[in-house]
């Protein structure tokens, strides 16, 4: 029979080393670095009132794990009617560069791409919970169900669907991450030099482009399918980094290979990050929404063309691309 102990100061001070944990798991739910960040905010105040009122605390990391989980679900059920009338593709709001030591283990790594977050998003709430909380975070079904308030049965139930659910559509990458690592070198120094030759060739032919704008900049309405209109897609993007003054710099976006792109003053416009597998670019998606990416570095500001004017403002020889016109024309 577990020892109960009452909240202290002491254990408050672990918040912050849990911190990373809830954060993981905080985004992983709702694909956002800032909601993320006001979960944690309003977990550790519950923390303190629990604290206040002397509430008995068996496992901390149980506690936490279950405040951050059940926000982290209410907030899923409200932004669905949001995402519903989004402007074109949702992504996540990318993460650059991170390095918690949990991204060590690959399975981990591969859980936090914007591809499984994605198809995260095809779950429900519960579904999505108990799904990470077993399969990632490896909590067991007796500590699942006290932290989403369900019976281990119902939990089972849950990990079951949600892992049926997305078995045929789980992204796949290449394993070695210093060939991935030089792919993407060598993809967005063609981009930004403007020779597609070469370009081309890291393509599969079936190779599919996102967008997400948010109606706020250059904007996909729909995916872009096939090697042909990416190609024009990134011939138009490589042309706006010259007439623009741009440049790319490369990063690893949610533990894949990426780039971010910015101005000579290092101001953000947007973020880039590649699915590699089978030795090829299977997918390129772009996040130029500036509501999601605040939180990474100081932003090319509204009245920039590529800002202001939002999807067609790009250069003349672009004026056919896809990107200024229906994707699928």
């Amino acid at each position: 029979m577990a020892v109960m102990t009452r909240a202290t100061d002491t254990e408050a001070d672990d918040f912050m080393q849990l911190r990373p944990l809830l954060f993981s798991l905080a985004y992983r739910m709702t694909g956002s670095v800032a909601d993320s960040e006001d979960i944690l905010s309003e977990a550790y105040l519950r923390l303190r009132r629990a604290q206040q009122r002397c509430t008995p605390i068996d496992s901390l990391r149980t506690y936490l794990s279950a405040v951050v989980t059940r926000l982290s679900i209410d907030h899923l059920r409200s932004a669905r009617i949001r995402r519903e009338s989004y402007f074109g593709t949702w992504l996540p709001e990318p993460l650059v560069d991170a390095t918690e030591s949990e991204f060590n283990r690959v399975e981990l790594a591969d859980s936090l791409s914007m591809a499984f977050l994605v198809l995260l998003e095809t779950l429900t709430p519960a579904e999505r919970a108990a799904f990470l909380l077993h399969d990632v975070f490896e909590y067991d079904y007796p500590g699942i169900a006290v932290i989403v308030d369900k019976t281990e049965s119902n939990c089972r139930q849950l990990v079951t669907r949600a892992r049926r659910q997305i078995a045929t559509r789980r992204p796949r990458f290449d394993a070695a991450k210093q060939q991935r690592d030089e792919l993407a070198r060598r993809f967005f120094a063609a981009v930004e030099s403007g020779d597609m030759k070469p370009l081309i060739q890291m393509l599969s032919a079936d190779v599919v482009a996102y967008g997400d704008g948010g109606g706020r900049g250059p904007s996909l309405p729909r995916p872009i399918n096939g090697r042909d209109k990416v190609v024009r897609l990134l011939t138009a993007i490589s042309e706006a980094i010259r007439q623009f003054d741009l440049h790319l710099e490369h990063a690893h976006v949610n533990g894949q290979p990426g780039a971010l792109m910015k101005d000579e003053q290092g101001r953000l416009l947007n973020v880039f990050e590649l699915d590699i597998f089978d030795g090829t670019v299977q997918v390129v998606r772009s996040v130029v929404n500036p509501d999601k990416l605040q939180h990474l570095a100081p932003l090319i500001g509204p009245d920039h063309p590529l800002r202001r004017g939002g999807p067609r403002v790009l250069p003349n020889r672009a004026r056919t691309d896809p990107i200024s016109r229906n994707p699928e024309d």
